[in-house]
């Protein structure tokens, strides 16, 4: 019998603002019976790679995505055979029997952004008979090319610029969701930088920096909420958030990821360096769960380990700021009639100055500075 909409199980939605997830790993084979929430697969999105769980009881008709396909949410993702027994009465029809792991594709128009597949799993490129002999002439391997007409169908123009570009790997996973984000950023919103230096000299050995940096911007939210703002560019309007859920820069091999530090305020100070120490875990191995990943409402990069002083750092709407914290330095200062060394942090405040004026970022970057040079608080 033919697949109904009962029998699909579709790439459910994996959070907001994403819009398609990558397949990097099957966990299951066509055929084998699976429990509900068994591992299903796992998919790689714009910020992390989730693992999805089987939605029910059952055996496995057929695997509807290939390894490293690009579907758009909803996109249909396998297909439970009938006979699985655990669940009949939500099961309904009869599928083919296939090979163990062997992947096929639904027909065109069934929701796949990236075209269709041989039974092995391996992608079936969509290039008319003139295309494919430029790209033989050219020396371009058609595999390696997103299509950039219907269906991802590959044009001339597509083969042109890869012959033109050679070398050039199509971004995906992080590295993707970067380009978009900052391509976003650079058309939305209107930054400025101001930045300072704190003294830390006063800092006890091996102090948590971040820790520390934490604990500084809450203290300039508190002191000038418009920091930790939202802001609709188009209907120009502001949200003052009460909650600091900060965004934590991390850096992976990847690219970036920003997991989310939730009600920072609410925080002791271990409790922060736990929080921390787990999310960068997360980050770094790739398990960050998409939730994790959203509703900053202001945003910290110490990028100083990695170097640098200074930075213009990219605000990520709807957030209005994010604080940098660049490398230490050691700087000679006045101190009595004489001189000495003090470790210097330098900072970079930068905001969207639709929402925040120049006046709100100084004061908020002075109580930053302030709280940060606080014997009492290192």
């Amino acid at each position: 019998m033919a697949e109904t909409q009962d029998t699909i199980f579709r790439l459910p939605d994996l959070g907001e603002g994403l819009q398609d997830a990558e397949i990097v790993a099957w966990h299951v084979a066509e055929g084998d019976h699976v429990a509900a929430d068994q591992p299903l697969v796992s998919v790689e999105t714009d910020k992390a790679v989730v693992e999805i769980p089987a939605p029910r009881s059952g055996r496995i008709g057929k695997l509807l995505g290939a390894m490293h396909e690009r579907l758009p949410i909803g996109a249909p993702l396998v297909a439970f055979a009938a006979d699985g027994g655990a669940d009949p009465g939500s099961v309904v029809g009869e599928l083919e029997n296939a090979a163990p792991a062997a992947v096929s594709m639904p027909e065109a128009g069934a929701g796949h952004a990236s075209g269709d597949h041989d039974a092995g799993g391996a992608r079936r490129v969509r290039a008319a008979p003139a295309v494919r002999a430029m790209a033989t002439e050219l020396g371009i391997d058609l595999a390696t090319l997103a299509g950039s007409g219907t269906d991802g169908e590959i044009s001339r123009d597509d083969v042109r610029g890869a012959a033109s570009s050679p070398g050039m790997v199509p971004l995906r996973g992080i590295r993707h969701a970067m380009a978009l984000r900052m391509a976003e950023s650079g058309a939305a919103v209107v930054p400025a930088t101001v930045t300072e230096e704190a003294d830390i000299e006063a800092w006890p050995p091996h102090a948590p920096i971040q820790a520390r940096l934490i604990a500084a911007l809450i203290a300039g939210c508190q002191a000038e909420p418009s920091l930790n703002a939202a802001f609709d560019g188009k209907r120009l309007a502001r949200r003052l958030n009460t909650d600091i859920h900060i965004g934590i820069a991390v850096d992976t091999e990847d690219g970036l990821l920003v997991p989310v530090l939730r009600d920072a305020q609410a925080l002791s100070p271990d409790a922060v360096q736990t929080a921390l120490d787990t999310l960068k875990e997360a980050a770094r191995t790739r398990r960050v769960a998409p939730d994790t990943l959203r509703g900053a409402t202001i945003s910290l990069s110490n990028f100083g380990p990695l170097g640098g002083l200074h930075a213009s750092l990219v605000v990520v709407p709807p957030q209005v700021a994010i604080l940098g914290a660049g490398r230490i330095v050691t700087r000679v200062v006045a101190e009595g009639l004489g001189f000495t060394e003090h470790r210097i942090l330098p900072l970079s405040l930068t905001f969207d100055h639709r929402a925040v004026s120049g006046g709100e970022a100084a004061r908020f970057l002075t109580v930053v500075k302030t709280s940060l040079e606080n014997p009492t608080d290192a």
